[in-house]
């Protein structure tokens, strides 16, 4: 829980730095060969020897990460108690937060929950089928640089797969478009003025 205004401010629209994160394929040869090791079994000199189910499992959970983190913007709304995280393509983060306390969504899907470690801002998703999906986002001094930390994990893997990606601040163009939602048709939308 936390008193007061949220411990920081994520707001804004956030493109991707690509000089800046993690190699899926290093982390993923790093991850089979601690495996390796924690088994005991060092098999041939320069070989990774790791049972093909654990394989397949930590695979599995490396493509997922790499597909969850894939993402080049992400547009960030924060109000006094909510922080709604868009990412084009894919599902939206929703936290909500009343009274210093995060408030935990469920869905066809799952629970997902939101808190604060610290200025980090966390989300955790609980999935039906034993898959889990944390989020960590850290701002910068300077609130001009994002670092996210993806971290997959599910009973089926040995461990989890954990992946870093950086975004930078920038002034996202104006829309074209005008939209509303509505009650009777939705969502509507415009290039001009809307008169409902």
């Amino acid at each position: 829980t936390f008193e007061g205004p949220m411990p920081a401010d994520l707001s804004g629209s956030w493109e991707r730095d690509y000089t800046r994160g993690d190699d899926a394929n290093a982390v993923l040869g790093a991850l089979l060969l601690r495996l390796q090791r924690s088994a005991g079994d060092m098999g041939s000199p320069g070989e990774v020897y790791v049972p093909r189910e654990q394989q397949q499992a930590v695979f599995a959970l490396a493509r997922l990460a790499e597909e969850i983190t894939r993402l080049q913007v992400l547009t960030i709304s924060q109000s006094e108690n909510e922080i709604s995280i868009a990412r084009k393509d894919d599902y939206a983060i929703y936290c909500s937060f009343f009274d210093g306390t995060s408030k935990s969504l469920e869905s066809n899907y799952g629970i997902e929950t939101c808190g604060w470690d610290g200025g980090n801002l966390v989300s955790h998703s609980q999935l039906h089928n034993g898959l889990e999906i944390t989020h960590r986002f850290t701002i910068s001094p300077d609130a001009q640089q994002m670092r996210v930390v993806t971290t997959v994990a599910s009973g089926k893997s040995p461990v989890p797969f954990t992946l870093s990606r950086f975004y930078r601040k920038f002034e996202a163009p104006a829309s074209d478009f005008n939209c509303v939602e509505t009650l009777s048709m939705k969502r509507v939308c415009s290039t001009g003025h809307l008169e409902l």
